[in-house]
């Protein structure tokens, strides 16, 4: 089914999206879950809970690419799961919880300015992206995107782990250079 269909599948709120969501994108959204966390389990709750995040989002959502709309929210609650559950081993987060909760009554939450600045800041980092050399640009997003282990990522490509690790430190002095130049550093 084309991913046009699977949308509106959602906009019209049949529950025929998210069986044909994990049919498409099912394997994709379980290999980002499971390289961020580490249980099996874990990452299966995470892509169960992609499903319910593209449920809720759409409408008003009508994203042009659904893989990487469910990637990005598959991406996005398992960094959260793994928040989680580090500070569930750190004696359950109390007091990251309570620093938290401070936080909000301090400062009331992001200003206008900063999400400006914020949504100005991923703008620049995909032109930088957008202008690698498409191997370094997959490789950086294997890495950094997806969370690939270096391992993965040399084997995927055929390159030496050397190679990789090359490849990503030069791509971050790239980085660091088009942001100082962007004003952002």
């Amino acid at each position: 089914m084309e991913d046009e269909q699977i949308v509106a599948l959602y906009w019209a709120r049949s529950e025929r999206a998210i069986r044909e969501s994990m049919s498409k994108y099912g394997a994709y959204c379980q290999a980002i879950a499971c390289n961020i966390l580490s249980f099996r389990s874990d990452a299966e709750e995470a892509v169960n809970d992609t499903w319910l995040g593209a449920w809720n989002a759409m409408p008003p959502a009508q994203p042009a690419i659904l893989r990487t709309f469910l990637g990005k929210i598959t991406r996005r609650v398992s960094l959260k799961r793994l928040r989680d559950l580090y500070r569930e081993k750190r004696g359950g987060g109390q007091v990251e919880l309570a620093l938290e909760e401070l936080d909000a009554c301090v400062r009331g939450g992001s200003t206008p300015e900063q999400e400006v600045i914020e949504k100005e800041l991923g703008e620049a980092l995909r032109r930088f992206v957008d202008g690698l050399p498409q191997t370094e640009r997959r490789v950086f997003l294997c890495r950094y995107w997806y969370l690939d282990p270096i391992t993965a990522i040399s084997q995927r490509f055929g390159f030496s782990e050397s190679k990789v690790k090359s490849m990503l430190s030069r791509s971050r002095k790239k980085l660091q250079a088009y942001l100082r130049k962007e004003n952002y550093l």
